[in-house]
């Protein structure tokens, strides 16, 4: 049997991710929500996901002993970052005054504004929060049967940025294009959330199930 660790450190609604992947996963397949370095790493398959502030994420990864568990997992095996999971990969967030970040990939995470505005001179709201259309940068097998340009859900005050285009798999239109989704060997993350996305979720989800970490 197949094991799926949803890893645990207390940020954000974690039972949504296991629903959602209970739902896609075959019966040979077991999702674990755990907190246990041990476990994660004895996992075929890692899921990080996240949800809040990026200094607390990070104060919760190491009371909970997992930095270097996560950044091992990344490295070794079919891994998917979600939402606050994808931008905590990365070397440094704007949020809270600054919070340097995990470090596995070059890049920041950067504040929208509060005067952030589309392309007409309209403001709009931060966070940006809800529907939006994703679309793919570049081939990946997490994007099997879904469309370019698929609907996802967002809920986001600050955006991924980093020099190394060969990163960005997908990006998202919100006042200007901006990094949603990376991947990169058998690491793949995004700023969205498939678990709230409906079909194309799920879809996306399934598809990790049956990666085997090759893009």
């Amino acid at each position: 049997m197949q094991s799926i660790a949803v890893i645990d450190y207390g940020m954000g609604n974690l039972r949504s991710v296991v629903k959602a992947l209970e739902h896609v996963a075959g019966k040979n397949h077991r999702i674990e929500l755990t907190s246990d370095p041990v476990r994660v790493l004895q996992a075929n398959r890692v899921v990080f996901p996240g949800q809040g502030a990026a200094g607390d994420c990070m104060r919760a990864i190491d009371e909970y002993g997992l930095r270097e568990t996560i950044i091992e997992a990344a490295t070794s095996r079919p891994f998917l970052g979600i939402c606050m999971g994808m931008q905590v990969l990365i070397e440094h967030s704007e949020e809270n005054r600054g919070t340097d970040c995990l470090g596995f990939y070059p890049g920041r995470a950067r504040y929208f504004g509060d005067n952030h505005r589309d392309s007409d001179g309209e403001k709009l709201k931060v966070p940006h929060m809800g529907w939006n259309q994703l679309y793919q940068r570049s081939r990946h097998p997490l994007w099997n049967k879904i469309d370019d340009g698929e609907r996802f859900y967002f809920v986001h005050s600050y955006y991924f940025e980093s020099d190394d285009k060969n990163l960005i798999v997908g990006e998202c239109e919100y006042g200007y294009s901006f990094t949603c989704a990376i991947a990169r060997d058998n690491v793949f993350a995004l700023q969205c959330h498939p678990e709230k996305s409906a079909e194309a979720g799920l879809q996306l989800l399934s598809n990790f199930i049956e990666w085997d970490g090759q893009s």
